[in-house]
């Protein structure tokens, strides 16, 4: 029996994220809260002092003004992919945001560092996703990428089912998950930066959810 609460009153619950329909709010208290819309972002800052140089990789970023919580790795039902102004439209100045980050820092000269998230995104809207958090030294924006890109639709290939090479690279494990139809998208947000060895350089990469 399928039971769905579909009021969109303040305080009401819908047990059903199909009830809410994609990227409409949903209750932020209930038996679960569960995000409408998320929204990917990069940013790198640097100044002598660590801390600085992360603040100023968020402002970059565009999300400076937020409290962010940092969660795991599920793209969840329904949620709606919206671009980065709309999003921070949405989010008022001091308010706590949950986001799925990678962050790496570094104040060696000429040290090539990266952040990227990798998304995937099941063709059936009903069920959730993946997002991946990567940081590393010495990686490109393409490897860090591909990398982090790679993690996401392996992770989500792997629940639903689906049959694939773990040690293939991910050009040939991109055409498996195209070909099963299971996989709608993937892609990554990646942002990386050569130190220039005067003070800390930080690069971040973020998806950040709303209710």
């Amino acid at each position: 029996m399928k039971r769905t609460t579909d009021q969109t009153s303040a305080g009401t619950m819908v047990d059903n994220p199909a009830a809410a329909g994609e990227g409409q709010p949903r209750p932020f208290f209930g038996r679960a809260a569960v995000p409408s819309r998320v929204f990917f972002t990069k940013g790198v800052g640097t100044h002598r002092d660590q801390l600085r140089s992360f603040e100023l990789a968020l402002r970059d970023a565009g999300i400076e003004r937020l409290n962010l919580v940092h969660v795991s790795s599920i793209f969840p039902p329904m949620c709606k992919i919206i671009p980065k102004d709309e999003g921070r439209k949405l989010i008022e100045p001091g308010a706590i945001a949950f986001c799925v980050m990678a962050r790496q820092a570094s104040n060696e000269r000429a040290r090539l560092i990266a952040a990227s998230i990798g998304c995937a995104v099941p063709a059936d809207k009903s069920k959730y996703g993946y997002l991946s958090e990567h940081h590393a030294y010495g990686e490109t924006d393409e490897y860090a990428g591909d990398f982090a890109e790679d993690m996401a639709a392996s992770m989500l290939a792997s629940t639903l089912g689906l049959e694939f090479d773990e040690n293939a690279n991910w050009d040939e494990k991109e055409q498996v998950f195209k070909i099963s139809s299971e996989i709608v998208r993937t892609f990554n947000v990646t942002q990386s930066a050569v130190c220039s060895g005067k003070g800390w350089t930080t690069v971040v990469a973020s998806g950040v959810f709303i209710f």
